[in-house]
């Protein structure tokens, strides 16, 4: 465990920062939901007085054709468009600067993100550079560095997992350092969500299930966390509730459209729980897995959530207890419903066939993935206690398989 001068120095941090998010003007991102909404956003672009929009997607989005009817929306409302169809798994800076010149040069008004993570994150960075042209991406890492209102900016997840419709987050990629890291700032909440269940019917199974174990996980550090309000607690534990009783669903049974829309929810409840709440060390770690070895960010989060949770021991007990009442798992006291409840967790991993370990992971890397890991959650993350490098390191090797 770290010294008890640098918990010291976190817990302050922490506490600063709390009272500082207190104050700051939070507004949630107006929603559109149910099966088939996705038609109805080209009428509300057309309310705002928009005339020409980029949309940021992938590859494999245009290929499914999931897109179509939104063209066909907005074509009928006249409103021109231009897709970039170019994001890559971990948006790189070179992506977003991709996504920036296109926008700029077609002079669009504003944005639409469509699909998981990804295309959410490229698309916010990108506006970010839009409208701070002389600053580059890698001054805006961290937190509140961007500070100027981006365009209208409408998301469309076609995952349940980031929550990224309404974080204040976008993660993006350094190729040459291999760094992942994010930049946080109120103004890259999106506007406008739109949660259309429709949309996510054809995700594969193991899309599902390692995205709807990303929300769980960002609804778990959120909750654990020191930084919670009454109305992020309340969210996180809505999100876990709604993950436990559909994620599986969903897994198994793909057109089942009732627990497509419960899952969209809980994503959306669990990242306005975390997006103020923050996270915690599982995603410091996951970020730069993704980031040295290109593991997908869903599969991190999944593996490593519950070998965090154990190292947080008693300090999340309590925590954990209350999340383990809320989804109906028994303990004679509180460690046994918090330890019962991380036996439920792994238990759904290995039922949606997740593994419990990460294979790319090489022991020479690990002192550099924790230094850069701590370097993201300490002093940021309230989290329930604070690690230092033996600790991480340890975690980080306890994630390679066993021989």
């Amino acid at each position: 465990m770290a010294s008890s001068a640098k918990v010291a120095y976190c817990r302050t941090y922490q506490r600063v920062m709390k009272v500082a998010t207190d104050i700051l003007p939070w507004k949630e991102p107006a929603i559109t939901k149910g099966a088939g909404c996705i038609k109805k956003l080209p009428y509300i672009i057309k309310q705002k007085g928009i005339n020409k929009v980029m949309i940021v997607t992938d590859k494999g989005l245009m290929g499914l054709n999931l897109l179509d009817s939104l063209f066909e929306g907005l074509k009928s409302k006249g409103i021109e468009y231009v897709v970039f169809d170019g994001v890559q798994p971990n948006p790189t800076i070179p992506n977003i600067e991709e996504t920036r010149q296109l926008y700029v040069d077609n002079g669009c008004e504003a944005i639409i993100a469509f699909g998981g993570g990804s295309p959410m994150d490229c698309a916010k960075a990108a506006g970010a550079r839009v409208v701070k042209p002389n600053q580059p991406v890698q001054k805006m890492k961290g937190v509140l560095k961007v500070r100027k209102k981006l365009m209208p900016f409408f998301a469309v997840p076609t995952t349940a997992g980031t929550g990224s419709e309404t974080t204040i987050a976008a993660v993006v990629s350094d190729p040459e350092t291999h760094e992942k890291y994010a930049i946080n700032d109120l103004c890259l909440r999106p506007g406008y969500a739109i949660l259309d269940p429709e949309l996510t019917v054809g995700l594969p199974p193991h899309i599902t299930s390692t995205t709807g174990m990303d929300a769980l996980t960002h609804a778990v550090e959120a909750y654990i966390g020191r930084s919670n309000t009454k109305e992020t607690a309340e969210r996180a534990v809505q999100a876990v509730k709604l993950i436990f009783e559909n994620l599986y669903n969903a897994y198994e049974d793909g057109k089942n459209i009732e627990a497509r829309e419960n899952m969209l929810l809980a994503s959306h409840y669990a990242g306005i729980a975390f997006t103020r709440a923050y996270v915690g060390y599982v995603h410091a770690i996951g970020h730069n897995l993704g980031g040295m070895y290109g593991v997908p960010h869903g599969l991190a989060m999944s593996v490593i959530l519950p070998y965090v949770l154990d190292y947080y021991g008693e300090a999340a007990y309590d925590r954990l207890a209350d999340l383990a009442d809320a989804v109906g798992i028994a303990g004679a006291d509180n460690a046994e419903k918090a330890k019962n409840f991380i036996a439920a967790v792994r238990e759904l991993n290995a039922k949606m066939n997740i593994p419990s370990s990460i294979d790319k992971i090489k022991e020479e890397d690990i002192p550099l993935i924790a230094e850069r890991a701590l370097a993201e959650g300490n002093p940021l993350y309230p989290v329930p206690k604070i690690m230092d490098k033996a600790d991480c390191e340890a975690l980080i090797k306890s994630l390679m398989p066993k021989e």
